[in-house]
Parts: C-alpha cells; structure tokens; sequence
C-alpha cells in the first residue's frame, strides 16, 4: 500500500490491495482528483480515517448503448409523476446525499472536506448531477464526475420510491444519447445489480478509460 505525500501521484492500479485500496493519505485537491479519476481511483473513506484511494479488481459499471429500462421503470418514467433537470442544484443534491440514512450504514462517506471538494470539481465543470423533482420539491437524484466518455457515479438518494431510480435511468438516456461509452459505478450492491449495472475487471476498465 502506498502513502501519499504532497507530490502529485499514484502508483499503478494494479498494485492495488485484494480489498482495493491502492494509496491512503494525500489531499483532495482538484488535481488530485482529476488525476485520480482519470487513473481509475476513487476516494472513499470514513469521517474518522485518513483518506483511502480505491482501485477494485472487479468494477461495477453499466454500457449505455446497450441498457434496457425494465418495463416497470418505464412505466414510471411515462406516467410523469417525476420532473428530472441536469446540473440544476448540485449542492443540494450532494447535500442530500450526504445526510440520507442508508440500511446497513452507521453513517456517511460523504465527509464535509469530500463535500466541498466535489463541489469546487462542479463549479470547475467536472462534477456534475441530476435532479428529479416533485410538486417543485427536490425528492432524488444522483451525481458525479464526468471525464467525457466515462461517467463516473459517485452516490444518489431518493426521499420518495422510485426518484433514485429515475435519476439513474435519465442519466442512462442522456449517456446514450451523447455516445459515452460507461457509466462507472464503481464497486457492487444489490440495488445496482437490480438496476442492471453488471461487474468488468479492471483491466477491462483501465482500457476503456485510457480509449
């Protein structure tokens, strides 16, 4: 495992721990990020531990071109009970993500230094969200960055049933629509697996990422 200093880098995924993690320490810094996003790394860590950087053997992605919406989601989708908008309200949307109660979670990895680093990464153009929006009310929605031909998902919420899956989905769309070649949902659960997202290795990845 490597421990990082003020020097911009990381090692090579493939040095990666079984478990993932490749580097712990270093900063969150726009650089920082970018470089790791751009390398296949991810941040994710604990408010009360130093900062981890991942690079998962398997990774949970999903191809737009190729994803089908299940048909009861499309019914969703076509009753309009949902208004969805695009990088309308970021900070809300972190926020959101940030405080939701998830089952099996003693608390968040949304720390308040994640917080403000993803969103100086929006105000930058990098970070980016969907919102899904009821009678007027922010109700779900999902974001994360995006590096142009690969969007890399970072957490979404839903305050009501159905508004994360809709904010998936219509980011699905959109993804399809300008050609991008994954969204990239980083590491399994089940809510994913259901929602279509299937497991690529990291090889496989890393090739994707650097076309």
């Amino acid at each position: 495992m490597y421990f990082l200093s003020t020097e911009l880098y990381f090692p090579p995924v493939t040095e990666a721990s079984s478990e993932g993690i490749l580097a712990v320490g270093g900063d969150l810094n726009i650089e920082r990020l970018l470089l790791a996003y751009h390398s296949g790394i991810f941040p994710w860590f604990d408010d009360d531990e130093p900062i981890l950087w991942w690079s998962p053997s398997e990774r949970m992605v999903v191809n737009p071109q190729d994803y089908k919406i299940a048909k009861s989601l499309r019914n969703i989708l076509n009753r309009n009970i949902f208004k969805v908008t695009f990088n309308q309200n970021f900070t809300e949307v972190i926020k959101n993500c940030q405080k939701i109660k998830r089952k099996g979670q003693r608390g968040t990895w949304i720390t308040d230094s994640m917080l403000e680093a993803y969103i100086k990464l929006h105000e930058i153009g990098y970070a980016k969200s969907v919102e899904v929006w009821q009678d007027n009310k922010l109700v779900g929605g999902l974001y994360g960055v995006d590096l142009g031909k690969v969007f890399c998902g970072e957490s979404m919420f839903s305050t009501v049933s159905n508004a994360s899956k809709v904010a998936f989905v219509s980011l699905i769309q959109k993804l399809k629509e300008e050609n991008y070649h994954l969204l990239d949902c980083q590491v399994h659960n089940d809510h994913l697996e259901k929602l279509g997202a299937f497991q690529i290795s990291r090889a496989v990845y890393m090739k994707v990422l650097k076309a």
